[in-house]
């Protein structure tokens, strides 16, 4: 049996769910659907929704839905966050509306179109904090973020996650070859 898949999803309380072919959850931060699989039904009791499969046959598919609707009714509830941190001499980033600027040390800076439903902060210039409703899609924006530059082990330059472990390399040694 799924262990993920049993746990009930609690609803807090401004929170409404629509439940038919998809799941429709609505809340103070935004709305989101989630499909349905077949052979997987949704039970919404007293402040909680309950997922009960038809068979093992659908075992792969009854964790993976409850955990899209478990991340749904949070996102539109409390939201998600993900930060950023931007390390180097001269790298920086600013943000005008929904048009985020980097200059990463390339020679030009470069542009990014922040998608609808994800909001940016940034505290002095180098601390980036990503804030919308759906989990995916504000996952999605800090990782094409930390793609522009993505953290070099030898230098310790580029953009990282905050509190992300990154493993300092040694460089080459000036030792001739014999």
């Amino acid at each position: 049996m799924s262990r993920v898949g049993k746990k009930p999803i609690p609803l807090p309380s401004g929170v409404k769910v629509n439940i038919g072919d998809v799941l429709k959850v609505e809340g103070p931060k935004g709305k989101l659907t989630v499909p349905v699989p077949p052979g997987i039904q949704i039970k919404q009791t007293d402040g909680h929704l309950d997922l009960v499969r038809d068979g093992d046959q659908y075992a792969a598919v009854h964790g993976l839905t409850r955990a899209l609707l478990a991340a749904a009714v949070q996102g539109v509830s409390t939201g998600f966050t993900r930060e950023l941190d931007i390390t180097g001499v001269g790298y920086k980033a600013d943000v005008k509306g929904k048009l985020v600027t980097f200059t990463l040390g390339y020679s030009h800076p470069i542009e990014l179109l922040l998608p609808d439903g994800v909001d940016l902060k940034i505290d002095k210039l180098t601390h980036l904090v990503l804030t919308g409703y759906d989990k995916q899609m504000v996952g999605q924006v800090a990782a094409n973020m930390r793609a522009l530059r993505p953290p070099d082990p030898y230098k310790n330059k580029g953009v990282r996650y905050t509190g992300e472990a990154l493993r300092k390399k040694v460089g080459k040694t000036g030792a001739g070859g014999k």
